[in-house]
């Protein structure tokens, strides 16, 4: 019973983000935002509400674990798998952006400052404090460097109506929130029937559905040839569940780290990391960068399990 009450909440949280991801793409393209920045924002904040509401979930509930190895497993897999099946199946990939000299740096902050702060074991009050402040300085870059370099004229043309909108940003949140409690409470109970760490549920099994709209966001944007939104996706979501997600949960419940025990993990997910610098410093957008993030990806979950 708890895979399938796993299975129909961790499909409420893709539709719930679904419905406030283009909702708030909508908003924002009437505004003329660079779809990077569309990205890197109100795309990567929708598409981080599933990490975010089962991380303050599993904290509320006393389970750091999950909360803790859900943006871990999460960055790996939006790196990994994410950005490894867009270089995979697109064609062609020119992002408009010169992404290593921009944003490069946002790609390692996060989890540096994370390492840093779980040295002590512990996520606490100050800490998530700190987060959300990163978080705003990333909001403000990102406004600053802002470079509208195309313009959907086919949904500027259409009506706009705030009512919708809002309705379907509400029905996402639900559907999100109350996806994210259910997905803690039957990945927990599958973790102890199966004798399984929730440290391994949450890298893993969690992870890996809430990265599933960052999954299909970035795939579908990159097959339209909009490299630019699919990258900062990736980005945007990876500093939004280490500062907004690992953030908010710390302050609501303070969290331990060990990073002794869970090394590989988060070498893993640093290393996930340095291979994206590399790549946009490179400019290595091709299916060779794609398998050699998927050879990781194999390697991670061969290891961890």
């Amino acid at each position: 019973m708890d895979f399938i009450i796993f299975i129909i909440s961790m499909g409420a949280l893709i539709y719930g983000a679904d419905f406030i991801i283009k909702e708030s793409e909508r908003i924002a393209l009437h505004y003329n935002i660079s779809h990077f920045v569309i990205g890197a924002t109100l795309v990567a904040l929708g598409t981080s509400l599933p990490e975010m509401a089962v991380s303050i979930s599993a904290s509320i509930k006393g389970s750091g674990d999950i909360a803790v190895a859900n943006v871990i497993g999460s960055t790996i897999f939006n790196i990994s798998l994410v950005l490894g099946v867009v270089f995979l199946l697109a064609k062609q990939i020119v992002p408009k952006r010169d992404i290593f000299a921009k944003d490069s740096a946002w790609a390692l902050f996060p989890i540096l400052i994370f390492i840093l702060m779980g040295i002590d074991g512990t996520l606490g009050l100050v800490d998530g404090i700190l987060f959300l402040c990163l978080m705003a300085g990333y909001l403000l870059f990102l406004i600053n460097s802002n470079q509208v370099e195309e313009v959907d004229i086919e949904l500027a043309k259409e009506p706009f109506a705030w009512t919708k909108t809002a309705l379907l940003l509400i029905a996402g949140f639900v559907l999100t929130i109350g996806g994210a409690d259910f997905a803690v409470q039957s990945a927990s109970n599958i973790a102890r029937e199966f004798g399984i760490s929730e440290w391994i549920i949450g890298l893993f099994l969690v992870a890996f559905g809430t990265s599933l709209p960052e999954l299909m966001i970035s795939v579908k944007s990159a097959m339209n040839n909009n490299a630019d939104l699919a990258i900062g996706n990736i980005i945007g979501s990876n500093v939004a569940n280490f500062t907004m997600v690992l953030g908010l949960s710390s302050i609501v419940n303070p969290l331990n780290v060990n990073l002794s025990t869970n090394f590989f993990d988060v070498t893993a997910a640093l290393i996930v990391s340095l291979m994206l610098v590399f790549i946009t410093a490179n400019k290595l957008y091709n299916k060779s960068a794609g398998i050699a993030l998927m050879v990781v990806l194999a390697l991670v979950i061969q290891n961890s399990l």
